[in-house]
């Protein structure tokens, strides 16, 4: 019995650390024969505030259910995104459905110009100065995903300067070539 004890404060230590976020609870209907039978979608998103973000959706008939369910498979989507200090390291569009986010790296002191689902995204990622844009669709679930998709293309400095074969200055955002 203690042992289950344990791993249930481990648990929720690990809880503690992480940075959940419930961007979207919408109302869904299925059709049958008989009528409508109503449940909730909830759209999640979990990062560490240090490089890590995972985005989970969850349906159930309950909300507390379906913010469960979310927050459980954002947990296990969370991917690494590289991060210079405390922006994006370059500018990068994503896609999806009829929703477009546009990202953009901003100097030190800026914070985050985003509202909504793109907000929440990039805070919980550790995002602390950075512009960005939506265009097309607002539907929440949509522009959670499109922001996952631009933050998907980003990539190391370090990783870019190999690639095109120059010294790593080169390729730093402005406000960090003159350090």
């Amino acid at each position: 019995m203690a042992i289950l004890d344990l791993r249930d404060h481990e648990v929720f230590e690990e809880r503690s650390d992480l940075d959940e976020r419930v961007v979207d609870i919408t109302r869904v209907a299925k059709v049958i024969k008989g009528g409508r039978h109503f449940a909730f979608r909830v759209v999640a998103v979990v990062g560490d505030n240090r490089g890590q973000v995972g985005v989970g959706i969850g349906k159930a008939r309950a909300v507390p259910d379906a913010i469960r369910k979310a927050t459980e498979r954002a947990r296990r989507d969370m991917r690494p995104v590289p991060l210079v200090q405390t922006t994006i390291p370059h500018e990068a569009t994503g896609r999806c459905g009829g929703a477009e986010v546009f990202l953009k790296p901003a100097a030190p002191g800026t914070g985050v110009i985003a509202a909504g689902g793109v907000r929440a995204v990039l805070e919980a990622l550790g995002v602390r100065d950075v512009l960005t844009k939506s265009k097309g669709s607002s539907n929440m679930l949509n522009v959670v995903c499109a922001t996952l998709d631009a933050l998907r293309q980003m990539r190391s400095s370090e990783e870019v300067a190999r690639e095109r074969g120059v010294p790593e200055a080169k390729v730093l955002p402005f406000w960090r070539r003159g350090r």
